[in-house]
């Protein structure tokens, strides 16, 4: 048998509206920026003067939760997933903004009990199940989308992808017998 490697980067094919709130975040960073500063300079000019006013302190926490917020978290707004495949071993990981990388976790191909197409009897009866756990690492609704079954731990967990036709044939060659429903 003869190692088979593949790493593959799944991004959204509707990607506009995605940009358009990722600059959007930025309008937002800023001018709520702007909007702290000048509410800092208003609040500490209030307090050497003696006439304190709580008015613009709430205002200045609020644009500052804001614009921290905001700017901690809009590199979420452009994320992929990534998958390696490794004999037999996948790895998951999700990417925020081609920056900062979030390992998911891994999967040897040869603990799962089910993979097929989302689209399959099998899927609606393993999803239907009580207390699966599921986890969705896919961008876009309309792709082909392959689910894995598992049990870890005694608890049962359900990985939502879409990965690509040759993807799909390395892991059919790791997969125990009667593993792959169509």
């Amino acid at each position: 048998m003869k190692d088979h490697f593949m790493e593959e980067v799944v991004t959204r094919h509707k990607n506009g509206l995605s940009r358009a709130l990722y600059l959007f975040s930025w309008l937002v960073i800023v001018v709520s920026g702007v909007l702290a500063v000048f509410l800092f300079s208003t609040v500490s000019a209030s307090l050497t003067r003696g006439a304190f006013q709580w008015q613009p302190l709430v205002l200045l926490l609020l644009s500052g939760g804001i614009c921290g917020y905001t700017y901690f978290f809009h590199d979420k707004i452009l994320n992929e997933f990534e998958y390696t495949f490794t004999n037999g071993a996948l790895d998951f990981a999700e990417v925020y903004n081609n920056k900062k990388r979030k390992s998911l976790g891994s999967l040897n191909v040869k603990n799962v009990e089910c993979f097929g197409k989302v689209n399959s009897e099998a899927f609606r009866r393993y999803v239907s199940m009580p207390g699966i756990k599921r986890m969705n690492w896919f961008l876009n609704r309309e792709a082909e989308l392959y689910f894995f079954y598992f049990t870890k731990d005694q608890d049962k967990k359900m990985i939502i992808l879409e990965p690509s036709e040759q993807l799909v044939e390395y892991i059919k060659e790791y997969l125990p017998r009667g593993a792959y429903r169509e």
